[in-house]
């Protein structure tokens, strides 16, 4: 059994009785992890940068290139986004309507529809990027009306803090999901929250997406 077969296994035993989706952050790891995770199972792939990111999916055999779904997790700069439209199969670092009217033009004009995710910085960060809630339930309405997207939910990165902390944001992120869906009569599918340290605790408030990274590979 590979390590990550094994490290895939207890993942998913202590998750149990929720399924959400797993994506492997591959970030800091080669084209052959990535290669290794596919064939024990996983088929979501996550990614900071988009340079990186391509360089990478180019050395994959065409079986996992063709069957896995690629996600970028990072930041994106608004010159990487002629590059990470259409290579994607979920931006899930939308932070900005300036950002998300960019994609809208890219994909347009590429003649395909990027699926994304809106990032909260719902914890106020000012070292993080996303919208803060007051700037979303404000753009919200403008972005879903952009053409060449497609809004699947939303997703936040929780800092380092305590528990009872953690559990105030992923449950805040529920409701902003609910409030935005009954407002705007639109369905939020995704809720991208937790990551090695603080999974566990984001399922509790619904997430659907977990980024897993050395928790996998080491």
């Amino acid at each position: 059994m590979s390590t990550v077969e094994y490290n895939l296994s207890e993942l998913r035993k202590e998750i149990a009785p929720y399924t959400p989706r797993i994506i492997a952050v591959t970030k800091y790891f080669d084209e052959t992890k990535l290669v290794e995770a596919y064939n024990d199972g996983l088929r979501d792939f996550g990614e900071n940068r988009v340079q990186d990111a391509l360089e990478k999916f180019a050395k994959l055999p065409d079986e996992v290139r063709n069957n896995s779904r690629f996600h970028l997790i990072g930041h994106l700069q608004s010159n990487k986004v002629k590059k990470a439209v259409g290579s994607f199969d979920l931006i899930q670092s939308v932070d900005s309507l300036k950002l998300a009217q960019h994609i809208s033009k890219e994909a347009v004009e590429k003649g395909i529809v990027q699926k994304i995710l809106l990032q909260v910085n719902n914890a106020n960060e000012e070292a993080k990027t996303g919208f803060c809630v007051e700037d979303l339930k404000k753009d919200f309405g403008e972005i879903i009306s952009l053409d060449g997207i497609k809004v699947e939910g939303l997703m936040n990165i929780a800092p380092i803090t305590i528990e009872e902390e953690l559990h105030k944001l992923f449950e805040g992120m529920r409701v902003l999901k609910d409030e935005l869906e009954k407002e705007f009569s639109f369905e939020l599918r995704e809720l991208s929250m937790g990551m090695s340290g603080d999974y566990k605790i984001a399922l509790m408030h619904g997430a659907t997406m977990i980024r897993i990274g050395r928790k996998l590979f080491m």
